[in-house]
Parts: structure tokens; C-alpha cells; sequence
């Protein structure tokens, strides 16, 4: 097998920090693409989507956001075998350039107003092409920095890596904020919404100027030199047990613990805090993006920890005090997003009562039944309930706080629900308050950065350079796309179908526990290890 020609432990600073800087910012800018879609779900259900409920049109949009990363598994077998078989630059070049023509079509499209089912369906095809973009670009970043990097400090280069994808999410909250403060409400719901989509030609215009100054890697260009290049690098990477298996416990040890992680830090957080919560939209992201800003940090100090203390110790730490804090981290930014709702919720409880009481957020106008359609009213007000079942041919009741109210009456369960303290009408906590909730989320972030600032390095790590971008970006995609991608549409559905605002982190948390498990029994340490 062919070595680099460098020595491994030689820094060269005007070449690292040109390497860092290309594919971190290239990292920012496509990731960016991908995450202001997240950034603007609920806008883009109502825009998108047919208006049969606002709860239906914003898991649409999150089914659709999850869409992009349910392709990501073709795009890493696709462009894993380019950057496997023709070069990690050039392949990461097509990449951002995928990534930024889908994302300003996205800032094109018409809406559903315009141009009925056809407006979803074109959303549809271009989350696709994103996703087929990105499915080949954090391989190719990661493997790039690793196979430059000094074999004693390639935690901590690839650790930038890593925090350019919070610098993606925070730049397009950053974009979404700035945008929609200067040209008002009125023209943001009008056309203000495509500028952050449009924004991207201009990301795309300085990452490819960017890369184009970057060379060949030197453990890809060794291996070209001696003609060890893969011929076909997707089937040598699945040509045995062994391999596929190495491929599985990475997807289900690595890959689904660190998205879920990471996911949950970032746009369950927001969610939670918008909808369950009713936080203004606009103070929500400002808060997450404070919390993210300082949360980089966490990345880059976790990477390079992970030189010296190990991969797989720093990440096992993370997955288990994750499972440990996010229950009371949660908690914590409920009392005080909105204080007064938080305490509603726990003095005078929503307990709906009936038979039959089914709730489908999809259907287009009434529920199945009675009792469905007054769970609906409840979860479209964001009102936390409790169901108990009740003998057949039982109308439906509810009762706030042990006492029974009239639901024939819409305007008396409103009453009856501001009279108890639920406060359901957007609101923004004080600064004076506020700083609570970042630092909830910048917690949150640490458990990410111990989770995922060692993984670039720990995945270049545990493969081959012949077949190191496939079998890396399969593995990887999988995990993130299925397991990750989906986390905010399945999380919000749980809470949707249960009533409970809580809910929804049992997903995160029961993914976090299976990869605990699986990288703790079946996966080795890779720290200080020579790439061939």
C-alpha cells in the first residue's frame, strides 16, 4: 500500500492553514444551503404546502426537509466512488456546485398559490438534489484536512470541519434574521423569504475560487502515483462480512448518536421553543444562534481532546451525559421561555376524555372522530394534553385543572384556558431571563461537541485510503440522513400525537443509547494512527 510522501508529523502552516480554511468554508457555505431550509420550515408549510392545517402543512415541510437527507446515501455512494477513483478535490468541487444551484432554485420556485401541487412537488426534487450534493461533501472535506494533517493533531484540524457545520446553521439563522429585519414583515411573508435562498450564488461564487487554489491530497495522490487506485471502490468497499459489518457499527455507533445529538441541539431546540413553547419565531432563532455562536468552541476543544484522551472515550462520554442532562436542559428552557404556560401546564393540567379519541395531523379537514377533532383544536392553540379513554358512545370532555369545561363552545375553552394561565399567544422572555436559555443551549451544544468534534477524524481513521471516501460517506449519510434527518418531523410528530411537549426527545435520547452500545463493544480506538 502507498504512504504519503510527507512526514506524518511535520506542520506545514501556510499549506494546513490553506487547507483548513478552503474546506471549512466550503463546509459553512454548503451546509448553509441545506440548514435555511430547516431555518424557515414553518414559513415554507404555509407557502408550500396545501393549507389544510398549520400542524400538517409544518410536518410536511419537515418531511420534506428529511427528504434531503434521505438521499444522501445515493449521493455518497455516487460521489464517494468519484472521490475514491478520480481525486478528493475535484469531487468536493462538484459538490458545492450542486449544492448551490438547487439551493437558489429553491429561492425561484413558485408557490403553491401560484402553481397548486406542482409548487411541493419542485421542493421536492430540489431537497433531492441537495441532498445528493451534500451526501459527497463531508467526506471529502473530512478525508481532505485528515490526509494532510499531522498524524498527532488530526482531531483538532478535523475539528474545524466539524464546527463549520454550526457555522453553516449559523449563518443561515444569521442571513434569516438580518434579511427579515430590513425589509419588514409584510415583503418577508411576500418575497423576503427567497433572498436567504438567493444568497447562496454568492456562497458558491467564493467557495469555488476558494477551492480551485487547493491541490491534490497527498495519500490520494501516492496512491495514483503507485496505480493502487480503486477500480470500483463501492463494491471493494462491500466485498465482505467484515467490511459491511465495520460499515453498519459505524452508521449505528458514530453516524445516528452524533446527528441526533447534534440535531436536537440545534433544530429541536427551535421547535420546541416556537411551537410548544410559542416563543416568537425571530426571537427563537436569535437565541439558538447566540447559543450555537458560542457552542463552535465546543467542537474545536473536543477534537483536539480527542488527540490526547482518545476518539472513542471523548464520544462515549458525550453519548451518556447527553442521555443524562437533556430531560432537565429542556425543562430548564420551558421555565423560562414562557413561564407562565410552563406553570399552566403543571398546575392545571389538559386531560381530554373519550372513546375513540384518535388524532391524525395530516387529515385534510375533520378527524375521524368527536374527540379527534377536539384534540386538533388543542394542538393547534399548542396546548399540552393528557388523554384517558372513556366507554364507548362517551362524548368527548376535557377538564383544566380537575375542572370540567363546556367544548360545544369554542369560545368557552379559550376562556377556560386563559383563566388558568395558558398563555398561547407569541411571546419573547426578557434578556434578563433569556441568557438562561442560551446557556441551556450552549450545554447542549458541549454534548455535541464531544459527540461529533472527533468524528471526521475518527471515520478517516477507520478505513482504508483505497476505499476511504465510500466507505466513509455510506456509512456516515445513512446514519445522519435516516436517523438524523428525520429527527425533527418524527419528534414533532410524537408531540403532536401524544400532547406531550416532552415527547418528542425520547427519539434522540433511545438512538443515543443503541450507539452507545454499539460503538462501546464494537468499534476500536484510532487515535494516533498512521493512514496508509
Amino acid at each position: 500500500m502507498a504512504t504519503s510522501t510527507a512526514d506524518p508529523h511535520q506542520i506545514d502552516l501556510k499549506r494546513d492553514r490553506l487547507v483548513i480554511i478552503a474546506s471549512s468554508l466550503g463546509t459553512i457555505f454548503e451546509w448553509y444551503d441545506f440548514f435555511v431550509y430547516g431555518t424557515l420550515a414553518v414559513l415554507i408549510g404555509k407557502l408550500f404546502f396545501p393549507e389544510s392545517s398549520d400542524t400538517a402543512a409544518f410536518l410536511m415541510a419537515l418531511a420534506t426537509f428529511g427528504v434531503g437527507f434521505g438521499v444522501r446515501p445515493i449521493g455518497a455512494a455516487l460521489f464517494g466512488h468519484l472521490g475514491d477513483k478520480l481525486g478528493r478535490k475535484y469531487t468536493f468541487l462538484v459538490t458545492i456546485t450542486l449544492m448551490g444551484v438547487a439551493t437558489a432554485g429553491v429561492g425561484l420556485l413558485p408557490t403553491y398559490a401560484t402553481i397548486g401541487l406542482a409548487a411541493p412537488l419542485l421542493l421536492l426534487v430540489l431537497r433531492a438534489l441537495q441532498g445528493l450534493a451534500l451526501g459527497g461533501e463531508y467526506g471529502g472535506a473530512a478525508i481532505y484536512v485528515a490526509e494532510h494533517a499531522p498524524r498527532n493533531r488530526r482531531g483538532f484540524y478535523t475539528s474545524f470541519i466539524q464546527a463549520s457545520v454550526i457555522g453553516g446553521f449559523l449563518l443561515s439563522v444569521i442571513i434569516v434574521l438580518s434579511t427579515r429585519t430590513y425589509v419588514g414583515e409584510d415583503a418577508w411573508a411576500a418575497w423576503g423569504w427567497r433572498v436567504p435562498f438567493l444568497f447562496s450564488i454568492l456562497l458558491l461564487a467564493i467557495s469555488l475560487w476558494i477551492r480551485l487554489k487547493l491541490s491534490e491530497s497527498p495519500v490520494f495522490q501516492a496512491m495514483k502515483e503507485a496505480g493502487e487506485v480503486a477500480h470500483n471502490p463501492v463494491k471493494e468497499a462491500l466485498d465482505s462480512w467484515a467490511k459491511i459489518r465495520r460499515l453498519l457499527t459505524v452508521m449505528l455507533g458514530v453516524a445516528a448518536g452524533l446527528t441526533v445529538v447534534w440535531y436536537t441541539a440545534q433544530f429541536q431546540a427551535m421547535y420546541f421553543l416556537q411551537n410548544a413553547l410559542r416563543m416568537e419565531d425571530s426571537a427563537a432563532q436569535l437565541f439558538i444562534g447566540i447559543g450555537a455562536c458560542f457552542s463552535m468552541f465546543w467542537f474545536i476543544l473536543f477534537g483536539w481532546v480527542s488527540d490526547i484522551w482518545g476518539r472513542k472515550k471523548t464520544m462515549i462520554t458525550g453519548y451518556i451525559l447527553f442521555m443524562v442532562l437533556i430531560f432537565p436542559l429542556f425543562h430548564l428552557m420551558g421555565s423560562v421561555a414562557n413561564p407562565q404556560l410552563t406553570q399552566a401546564m403543571a398546575t392545571h393540567p389538559v386531560v381530554v376524555t373519550g372513546a375513540d379519541c384518535r388524532y391524525d395531523p395530516f387529515a385534510a379537514k375533520k378527524q375521524p372522530t368527536a374527540c379527534g377533532d377536539l384534540l386538533a383544536a388543542l394542538s393547534k392553540k399548542g396546548v399540552a394534553y393528557t388523554k384517558v379513554n372513556a366507554p364507548v358512545g362517551t362524548a368527548p370532555g376535557v377538564t383544566i385543572g380537575g375542572t370540567a369545561v363546556d367544548v360545544t363552545d369554542p369560545a368557552k375553552l379559550d376562556a377556560a384556558l386563559a383563566a388558568a394561565g395558558y398563555k398561547l399567544e407569541k411571546t419573547t422572555p426578557p434578556w434578563s431571563e433569556g441568557w438562561k436559555i442560551i446557556v441551556a443551549i450552549v450545554l447542549i451544544g458541549l454534548l455535541s461537541g464531544m459527540t461529533y468534534g472527533p468524528a471526521a477524524a475518527y471515520l478517516v481513521e477507520l478505513f482504508p485510503a483505497r476505499t476511504r471516501y465510500t466507505s466513509l460517506s455510506i456509512p456516515y449519510h445513512i446514519g445522519t440522513g435516516y436517523f438524523g434527518g428525520f429527527l425533527p418531523f418524527i419528534s414533532q410528530l410524537i408531540v403532536a400525537r401524544t400532547g406531550d411537549p416532552f415527547a418528542g426527545i425520547w427519539y434522540p435520547v433511545c438512538v443515543v443509547g443503541m450507539a452507545t452500545v454499539f460503538i462501546t463493544l464494537f468499534l476500536p480506538e484510532t487515535s494516533g494512527k498512521e493512514l496508509d
